[in-house]
């Protein structure tokens, strides 16, 4: 059982992009006026479309052989305890004071949920992974899918 998503950004930054981009290739232009307009305006829009892909670069992933990846982190779900669900109610607390400084943290402001999942992992000084998700619930059921099948365990959520 597998699974992958990518956190793009939100469909209303992308006309947000182009908007500041053409008013700062206006005021670029205006102070260069030797220059044509679209010199300015095709660098500034050039610089929004790699700032989106960029800021959409996070990938979370379960491949087929039980191993969680976000971004460029991995671990194995062999050395997982439990996951859970960290609604926007709870976000801001959760990355605020309860927040354990050697957490491994993938925080996208735009993606309402983010999932904690525990380590059970000894050699490892983080306590646990917190990332967004845009479909929590089934990047859940996937992590203890993979939990379940290790024998012995009994996962909690």
């Amino acid at each position: 059982m597998s699974y992958r998503e990518q956190l793009w950004v939100p469909w209303w930054w992308w006309p947000l992009g182009v908007v500041v981009s053409g008013s700062v290739a206006y005021t670029v232009s205006l102070a260069f006026r030797p220059f044509p307009y679209w010199i300015p305006a095709l660098v500034c829009a050039g610089i929004a479309v790699l700032a989106m892909f960029g800021l959409s670069r996070q990938w979370v992933e379960v491949d087929d052989s039980g191993e969680l990846r976000v971004g460029k982190a991995h671990i194995p779900l062999a050395l997982t305890s439990r996951c859970a669900l960290i609604g926007p109610r709870e976000k801001s607390a959760a990355l605020g004071r309860q927040l354990d400084p050697a957490a491994f943290v993938a925080h996208r402001s735009w993606v309402p949920a983010l999932v904690l999942v525990v380590l059970d992992d000894p050699s490892d000084p983080t306590p646990y992974w917190l990332f967004s998700s845009a479909h929590p619930e089934k990047l859940i059921e996937v992590i203890e899918h993979w939990q379940n099948a290790r024998p012995g365990n009994t996962p909690q959520r």
